[in-house]
């Protein structure tokens, strides 16, 4: 005896509908669990750094680390470095 199309489209929805309902109870849990094992108290904040001062000095093989900088960036676009032009840097 073979089972009717409604039986089998009826238990293929409710095995859905309750593996889903699992997923989403099992989810929350272990949501509840992660949050009390790590309700630690924090550590006090660092104090944030210090701007640093305006550095005036230039910056060393300028020539060379532009070329590099073209370089890469014309590796990564696929043309030629030649076509690259690098109007200004900034150290940070």
């Amino acid at each position: 005896m073979d089972p009717s199309i409604p039986f089998v489209i009826a238990m293929g929805i409710g095995v859905v509908f309750i593996g889903l309902i699992c997923i989403i109870l099992l989810s929350t849990a272990m949501s509840a669990i992660c949050r009390a094992m790590g309700d630690k108290t924090p550590a006090p904040a660092a104090p944030a750094p210090a701007a640093p001062a305006a550095q005036t000095e230039a910056i060393p093989n300028r020539q060379a680390m532009i070329a590099a900088i073209a370089v890469a960036v014309a590796e990564e676009m696929g043309t030629d470095p030649a076509g690259i032009r690098i109007l200004s840097i900034k150290k940070l």
